[in-house]
């Protein structure tokens, strides 16, 4: 996969790190919020399923409209814009993947359904 042109996403959580690559070459790099250690993320190999430009997110203990650049990977999981927090690089989410919002507009337009997740330690 990383030696083709292919887009992928990595997703490193010891350095809450976002990585948006083709091929073997990185186009955008940013600071993430990712899972406490209550409500880790998963870790694996995903692929993008399903892209909402806004959806309301609920689960124990949260409910939020207007979720923007929602990028399912793993069942509930995503990668999706954050307004309600400025915490990045703080593992403060119930699992997903949180992205500043002008990040997270890139990359939901960058990024296919079908594209390669890589969520690692």
């Amino acid at each position: 996969m990383q030696e083709s042109e292919k887009r992928w996403i990595e997703i490193d959580l010891s350095n809450q790190r976002l990585v948006a690559w083709e091929g073997k070459e990185p186009v955008r790099a940013v600071i993430v919020s990712t899972g406490k250690a209550s409500t880790p993320t998963r870790v694996g190999t995903f692929a993008v399923q399903t892209k909402f430009a806004s959806t309301r997110m609920t689960g124990p203990g949260y409910d939020v409209s207007n979720v923007p650049h929602t990028m399912y990977y793993s069942g509930g999981y995503a990668v999706h814009g954050a307004y309600w927090h400025n915490r990045f690089g703080t593992p403060v989410s119930h699992g997903c993947v949180n992205v500043a919002l002008d990040h997270a507009e890139w990359l939901f337009k960058w990024a296919a359904v079908g594209t390669p997740v890589i969520v690692h330690e």
